[in-house]
C-alpha cells in the first residue's frame, strides 16, 4: 500500500532532520547514510527511498534552507526604506536567532575545498536568488537613481554577511565590535537618496 502525502512528508521531514543533525556534527565526509537513517528514526532503504544519496541529501537540505530563508525577500510595492531595512534586519537575524543556519554556512565553508560542487549549489540556490530578488527591486525603484543596480545589491548583501562573518562566524565581536543597527543605517545612507535618510 502506498504512503499518503503527509506520511511521506513526515518521513522526508525525518530524514532531513536527521541529516542536518549528523551533517552538523560529523561533517559531510563524517556523515553516512547509516547514521542519517539512525537519527531520523528511519530504515536506510527509506532513506534511500527519498534520497539516492549523501549529495542529494545535502542538496536537499541547501533546497529547503533557500526555500524558507528567500520567503523573506519583501515584495517590490514595499518603498525602500522598509523594504532594505527589513532585508537587512532578517538577515542580521539568522546569526543571532538561528544558529544551525550559521553551523551549516560554516560547514559548507569548510568542505568546500573537498566539496567545491556543494558551496556551488548553496551559492546557485540561495546566494543567486537572493541577489537576483534585490536586483529586481532596485531596478523597480528609479526614485534611487541606481547606476548599477546589480552591483549594489551584492555590496548591500556583501556588508551584510561580512558582518555575520566577522562577528559570527569567526568570533570578532570583541575585536571589531559594531552595533548592527549603525550597520544597517549606514547600508541605508549609502543607497537611498538623502532625503529619505532623515
Amino acid at each position: 500500500m502506498e504512503p499518503d502525502a503527509a506520511t511521506a512528508g513526515d518521513k522526508s521531514e525525518q530524514i532531513l532532520q536527521g541529516a542536518m543533525q549528523e551533517f552538523l556534527t560529523h561533517g559531510y565526509a563524517g556523515t553516512s547514510m547509516d547514521k542519517v537513517a539512525k537519527t531520523g528514526g528511519v530504515s536506510k532503504a527509506t532513506v534511500y527511498s527519498y534520497f539516492q544519496d549523501k549529495e542529494g541529501l545535502f542538496v536537499a537540505l541547501i533546497q529547503r534552507l533557500a526555500a524558507e530563508k528567500l520567503v523573506y525577500f519583501p515584495v517590490p510595492e514595499t518603498e525602500p526604506a522598509i523594504a532594505l531595512r527589513f532585508i537587512a534586519t532578517t538577515l542580521l537575524d539568522q546569526a543571532t536567532q538561528e544558529p544551525h543556519f550559521l553551523t551549516f554556512v560554516r560547514l559548507l565553508i569548510a568542505e568546500s575545498g573537498r566539496f567545491p560542487q556543494l558551496a556551488q549549489i548553496f551559492v546557485k540556490n540561495l546566494v543567486k536568488p537572493g541577489i537576483e530578488r534585490l536586483t529586481q527591486y532596485l531596478v523597480s525603484r528609479p526614485e534611487l537613481k541606481l547606476s548599477d543596480p546589480e552591483a549594489t545589491a551584492r555590496i548591500f548583501i556583501g556588508s551584510l554577511i561580512h558582518f555575520q562573518l566577522t562577528q559570527e562566524l569567526m568570533h570578532g565581536k570583541e575585536i571589531i565590535p559594531m552595533e548592527r543597527d549603525r550597520l544597517i543605517e549606514g547600508l541605508m545612507h549609502l543607497i537611498l537618496p538623502s532625503e529619505s535618510n532623515s
